[in-house]
């Protein structure tokens, strides 16, 4: 972990389950962690991974255009900026829905990786409740946000983030969780922050990818934990306060488990917005 961290370094997208929110209770139980290289298989909004400021890490999710995007700012900031501003007076919905037409365009193919990450980020911060949401087709369909000053195009987050990049060990990949995880040496960290696990009354929300995330899933994420604890990492967990996940980690021996309270808005019933249980676990065996 850094030392002097830089507070510009810190998330640039609006991510639906972000952890930004949650670190002065995470942090407890992360500051004094050691360890030699940071894994983030789901690295989502990077609120941990720019919590953190690793010098050595990879830096991995499913969604490839969100990998696209952090790949951009690493190294074609300066394009990536020029392209950023084009979207900066078009926060309205004539333009937002416009914008949002192409990835059902064959158009969309030739874009450059460049303009799909500016178009990315616009959608984001002019998007209801910077929510990434696909439909089963892969093409984004969040409604338009209606805020009245969003910051598009944020060029001290993202020169700063660029700058974190390119001055340190940070590596970018678009697999399965798995795959990321194949060759992760001893002493390493992994920071898994999956697609939640829902109550049975929750409406089915699939926004990482198309393909969702299931309970067969969650149990493939725990044994890969399993695993990596064995071979003398530390791994930690968020993931949702449902009885199916404390069943799962209640190996007492590996896991320990601990509850946060976090504020999320993007329920469809609005009496089931607000406070709820969410669940960190920490996994490593004691030496």
């Amino acid at each position: 972990m850094k030392k002097n961290k830089n507070l510009l370094v810190q998330p640039f997208l609006k991510w639906a389950g972000g952890k930004r929110q949650l670190i002065p209770q995470m942090e407890k139980y992360l500051k004094n962690i050691k360890y030699t290289k940071y894994y983030e298989p789901f690295v989502g909004g990077g609120s941990i991974l720019f919590y953190l400021q690793p010098t050595k890490a990879i830096v991995n999710d499913y969604n490839k255009d969100l990998i696209e995007c952090y790949k951009c700012i690493k190294n074609n900031y300066d394009e990536l900026i020029k392209e950023l501003e084009k979207y900066e007076n078009m926060n309205n919905e004539e333009d937002f829905y416009r914008i949002r037409e192409y990835d059902r365009k064959e158009e969309y193919k030739k874009w450059t990786s460049i303009e799909k990450s500016a178009r990315l980020i616009y959608l984001n911060r002019t998007c209801y409740n910077g929510l990434f949401r696909l439909n089963s087709s892969g093409q984004f369909n969040t409604p338009f946000g209606k805020y009245k000053n969003p910051n598009i195009c944020n060029k001290p987050v993202l020169k700063a983030l660029h700058d974190y990049f390119i001055n340190n060990d940070i590596e970018f990949f678009q697999e399965d969780f798995e795959v990321c995880c194949k060759d992760v040496p001893k002493g390493s960290l992994i920071y898994f922050d999956p697609p939640y696990d829902q109550f049975e009354e929750q409406v089915n929300f699939v926004g990482y990818t198309e393909n969702g995330f299931s309970k067969d899933d969650q149990k493939r994420l725990k044994r890969l934990c399993d695993n990596l604890i064995n071979k003398g990492c530390t791994v930690v967990i968020s993931n949702s306060a449902t009885p199916f996940i404390k069943e799962l980690y209640n190996d007492k021996s590996l896991y320990t488990v601990h509850t946060l309270m976090a504020k999320r808005n993007i329920n469809s019933k609005a009496q089931k917005r607000g406070e709820i249980e969410e669940v960190l676990i920490i996994g490593k065996r004691e030496e």
